[in-house]
């Protein structure tokens, strides 16, 4: 059976993402009661667990509350290494940016509950996009800022230098962009299909002057040693469904996989704010932009491995997953990953 985790359940260590954002909010002469409106936080029990759905207000709250456009890549600078015993140990270990980045996927429930990272690599480019883990299509925005620029963060700080980044979104340039300047630099790109960060990969085995592979090594054995953190729904579903995306699943079957009835897992899903459908589309859209860029695929050949009797019928659902015919988008994904 699939582990996973509701959006509702107790899972983040109240004493850690969540106090960081509380004393942020508090630092600007915000109050209490604006923070927690509508939570079920209690800074008084920082032993407890927050769900992620209260987390998630919280941060809603405070963005609201402060309602400043660095306040998002305020919050990311002091997201990682996290204060997670053995994951943020190892993070801060790191030897270099591939184990960073894989650390980062490995521990992602711990170090990064409300977004999931992935990591891949193809033709001497490296990329970490990230994918939701609790439901959270309002604060998205905001969510890909504070993440990316934690990753930044951390990187500049373990490498003593800032890495060439460039940056894809998954949605229309903001009104301000003068913050996405400051703190991830001006290669930006809006209007993408997904929410990516993209380096040189021959950036992913330069030393790192504060790393220890040993250290790290040690580090990640005892957090293999400790208890799992269930990842969310949307974060488990991605990963079942990228890996049968050759044969896709229905939702009755992924239902009885993730242990609950058809019914029960449609209303998880509707309460994260998604459907199966759209989850499923997500995860063909990434395969096929995958298959373009890192395999030279064609058209036939992206429909023969997302199971599509022709490439007409591929062409179609492409476009209908993304607005735009594949060519186009194609093109696009080219000049964004600096490849046209």
């Amino acid at each position: 059976m699939i582990a996973w985790s509701a959006a509702t359940d107790p899972t983040i260590p109240a004493h850690q993402q969540p106090a960081l954002v509380l004393e942020y909010a508090r630092s600007r002469d915000v109050a209490d009661a604006a923070l927690l409106r509508g939570t079920r936080v209690t800074p008084s029990d920082p032993a407890g667990l927050v769900a992620p759905a209260d987390y998630l207000q919280l941060l809603t709250n405070a963005l609201r509350a402060l309602d400043n456009p660095e306040t998002s890549f305020m919050l990311g600078q002091q997201l990682l290494p996290g204060h997670d015993g053995a994951p943020s140990n190892a993070l801060v270990q790191a030897p270099n940016l591939r184990a960073a980045l894989t650390l980062l996927c490995r521990w992602h429930a711990r170090l990064t509950p409300l977004l999931r990272p992935r990591f891949e690599t193809w033709d001497g480019v490296a990329a970490l996009y990230w994918v939701d883990s609790h439901g959270a299509p309002a604060l998205r925005g905001a969510l890909v800022e504070m993440h990316m620029t934690a990753v930044v963060a951390l990187c500049r700080w373990l490498g003593a230098e800032r890495l060439p980044w460039r940056f894809c979104f998954n949605r229309a340039a903001p009104r301000h962009v003068e913050q996405h300047h400051v703190h991830l630099g001006s290669a930006l790109r809006f209007g993408c299909q997904f929410d990516a960060m993209l380096i040189g990969a021959a950036y992913l085995d330069r030393p790192w002057p504060r790393g220890s592979a040993l250290a790290a090594d040690l580090a990640a054995r005892a957090a293999a040693g400790e208890p799992e953190r269930a990842p969310g729904l949307l974060a488990a579903l991605y990963d079942y469904l990228l890996e049968r995306v050759r044969v896709a699943p229905s939702l009755e079957q992924a239902a009885h996989d993730f242990g609950v009835s058809p019914a029960t897992f449609k209303r998880q899903l509707a309460r994260h704010g998604t459907h199966f459908q759209a989850e499923l589309d997500q995860v063909r859209t990434h395969v096929a932009l995958w298959l373009f860029q890192a395999q030279g695929a064609d058209n036939d050949a992206v429909a023969r491995h997302l199971g599509f009797h022709d490439a007409a019928n591929f062409r179609r659902s492409f476009k209908r997953w993304t607005g735009q015919a594949p060519l186009s988008l194609r093109s696009g994904l080219s000049e964004a990953l600096g490849l046209a």
